[in-house]
């Protein structure tokens, strides 16, 4: 399952990722599970996208600093009633990726992490479904989202029997809704993505300082 992903710096205020990125330098940013994710909404009142920071992780009913849960099932976001009211008004949004990691279960019970690199040059966008907490104490309303799956392609089924949605460009406005399209629509765009050409390692463990 997805704990992990990395996005280009710039890309928190950008959201048309239609054409090729730029060539040059770029900052890598990554998230994790409790981190602000720039997450890309339509805004039906101005009719366009934005960007909207919001907390990776739905508060957990007893603990609202503990994220439970992060991911949502394709197969049963218009079911469960955690999603299902969001998922069909819409609360539905993107986050452009560069990479995501996938865990592998390991016999020690440790959890290997692999990335998983499209390596295309393009942004690629993970389809999550948002909502709006209203928690005892604070001040203001936490806006949170949860990571859509899908059952994993041919590449990422060797190590894991999940993975994120990833969205054809074609079905952004779709899952956005910035068509007409219906939660049954929106749904079928939550497909098990090819990725033939993906490239997919181990992560490297960043190397332990030596002392003499």
């Amino acid at each position: 399952m997805c704990g992990k992903f990395t996005a280009q710096a710039t890309w928190r205020q950008v959201v048309d990722f239609s054409a090729p990125l730029a060539a040059g330098i770029r900052e890598s940013v990554v998230y994790r599970p409790m981190m602000m994710v720039p997450v890309i909404v339509h805004d039906r009142e101005a009719g366009r996208r934005r960007v909207v920071p919001m907390r990776w992780g739905f508060p957990h009913r007893g603990n609202p600093n503990r994220p439970d849960p992060i991911h949502a099932r394709a197969e049963t976001i218009d079911e469960k009633p955690t999603f299902k009211a969001a998922f069909e008004n819409g609360q539905r949004g993107i986050v452009a990726v560069q990479t995501f990691n996938s865990g592998k279960d390991l016999p020690s019970g440790k959890v290997e992490q692999w990335v998983v690199d499209p390596a295309d040059n393009q942004a690629h966008g993970i389809a999550f479904v948002w909502r709006r907490f209203e928690i005892e104490g604070q001040p203001a309303p936490l806006l949170a989202c949860a990571m859509v799956t899908v059952p994993p392609n041919g590449l990422i089924r060797s190590i894991t029997d999940r993975m994120p949605a990833v969205l054809e460009a074609p079905d952004w406005p779709v899952w956005l809704g910035e068509t007409a399209a219906s939660p049954a629509e929106a749904k079928a765009v939550l497909k098990v993505p090819a990725g033939t050409d993906w490239r997919m390692a181990p992560e490297k463990q960043p190397s332990q300082p030596s002392f003499l």
